[in-house]
């Protein structure tokens, strides 16, 4: 009897001894599992919220990637120094845009210089900025940066003058330098060897009621830089006769009135030193189209 009690003791005991080690042994197995899942999540997590991973190509599956927990800290997203170049300043407030900003800025657009102009109809300091030189250019008062009517105006006839088709009209051939007067957009230009020298610029020639500045081919025949005008008693700077008592000389009043001149071609100050510099005596001049409202 007492060696039954014996043996069914020993039996307890190996059953518990067994049991032990099997428990020890899930435990332990429990234990890499997790930590193997845990590896997983990071690394199906790891790019997804942005706080730890930057972008990049995705990690080749032949071959396993090490990837740190995300960290702990508490970071304070940067705000960017790049300017957004959707934004631009805006315009003074002695500087807003006029009633023909948009007719303005399509115009400038399509001129040398004043191309970087934005065509939005929206005024910016960088558009005031280019208006006012644009009219500061072409003799306009106020040059203030503001679009209005006779901005416009000029604009348009410039850029239409600068157009391959307007330039044909004048049908200049050969190396000698003419002189193109467009009385239809009251513009002038010069061109040597097929080239535009000069210009295009504004002018004002003839006006209605018999003064209208005729059409033709003409040559400079006489030249003074201070011509006295015996019927209007006024001197005329930097004249150029190419036409009788008609010719190209510096304006005595403002270039953009509703009025034109007796028969000559006027030029802006700047306009009328520089043609100066660059005709002679016998320089061709080619005058065509007409002036509206003659």
């Amino acid at each position: 009897m007492r060696n039954k009690r014996v043996r069914s003791l020993a039996i307890v005991f190996s059953a518990s001894a067994v049991a032990i080690v099997v428990g020890a042994g899930a435990y332990a197995f429990g234990s890499v599992g997790t930590a193997a899942a845990q590896r997983d999540r990071a690394v199906t997590g790891a790019g997804t919220t942005g706080e730890s991973a930057a972008p990049g190509p995705a990690a080749s599956p032949t071959r396993s990637t090490a990837v740190s927990p995300p960290s702990r800290r508490t970071t304070t997203p940067q705000q960017s120094t790049v300017p957004d170049p959707t934004t631009a300043p805006p315009a003074p407030a002695d500087c807003q845009g006029g009633e023909r900003q948009r007719e303005v800025e399509s115009a400038l657009a399509k001129i040398d210089e004043y191309e970087a102009v934005t065509v939005d109809g929206v005024q910016t300091a960088a558009d005031c900025a280019l208006i006012k030189k644009f009219q500061s250019r072409y003799g306009i008062s106020p040059a203030k940066g503001m679009a209005g009517p006779t901005t416009a105006n000029v604009a348009r006839r410039i850029a239409t003058s600068m157009s391959a088709e307007e330039q044909a009209k004048c049908s200049v051939s050969g190396p000698a330098l003419t002189i193109c007067v467009d009385l239809t957009q009251q513009t002038a230009w010069a061109v040597r060897d097929g080239a535009v020298v000069w210009g295009p610029t504004v002018v004002r020639t003839g006006m209605a009621g018999g003064y209208q500045t005729p059409n033709g081919t003409y040559r400079i025949f006489g030249r003074n830089k201070r011509e006295w005008s015996v019927p209007y008693k006024v001197w005329l700077p930097y004249w150029q006769a190419f036409n009788g008592g008609i010719g190209f000389h510096e304006t005595t009043t403002y270039l953009h009135d509703s009025f034109g001149s007796h028969g000559c071609v006027n030029l802006l100050h700047s306009d009328a030193v520089s043609l100066w510099n660059l005709s002679t005596v016998g320089t061709t001049v080619k005058v065509f189209g007409r002036r509206p409202g003659t």
